[in-house]
């Protein structure tokens, strides 16, 4: 027996999110089904303010809404110091750690060219730019261990070698090849306290 039509466009949609199979997505219907109309209109309304409010900081790669980066607005924050990392959600992962508040910058993934990433394909070249521009003492590359974060640093630090940026990277407390979204907060803050000059 088919679900009614709503029902089953909820449920067919909720299988486009990641992880998300046929009998999660019916859960997650029923869920919703369950839900006050004002809970539901307000669960719609957040969808829809993702692709009309979020986007993507000019400057520094990061999420922002409506034009206000919460990270390049932030007067607190040691305007000297860059944090490199691969991706926006690794941005909040640092953060939730809440004891490191410098700049940062997305460079959109890794150098591998086996996967047809090349340099050109990151936002390196912003970040060269924004080094000279702010007036920028140290990056930190705060990238996934493994060849193609090896690979992307070494590129970075080459590009570098002849100025006097410091460039250092998180301490090898991170294990090889370990996703950044599934460390604990205690490994990040050893790794970024204990972070080396890269050599």
């Amino acid at each position: 027996m088919n679900y009614p039509k709503s029902f089953q466009n909820l449920v067919d949609s909720l299988k486009l999110l990641p992880g998300v199979g046929e009998k999660t997505a019916e859960r997650y219907a029923f869920s919703i089904l369950r839900l006050e109309n004002d809970k539901v209109k307000e669960f719609g309304e957040s969808i829809l303010n993702i692709n009309s409010k979020i986007t993507t900081c000019p400057n520094c790669g990061c999420l922002s809404e409506l034009n206000n980066c919460l990270f390049c607005d932030d007067k607190n924050r040691d305007n000297s110091i860059i944090c490199v990392v691969e991706n926006q959600k690794n941005v909040f992962i640092l953060e939730k750690i809440g004891v490191f508040k410098t700049k940062y910058h997305v460079l959109g993934g890794l150098i591998s060219p086996m996967d047809g990433i090349n340099p050109e394909d990151l936002s390196i070249n912003k970040l060269i730019e924004r080094i000279t521009k702010e007036n920028i003492k140290e990056i930190i590359l705060a990238l996934r261990p493994g060849i193609e974060g090896n690979t992307t640093s070494l590129y970075i630090r080459k590009l570098l070698e002849n100025t006097n940026v410091k460039v250092t990277q998180i301490a090898h407390g991170v294990p090889i090849g370990a996703d950044m979204e599934y460390l604990d907060a205690l490994t990040l803050e050893m790794a970024l306290e204990n972070r080396s000059e890269v050599s």
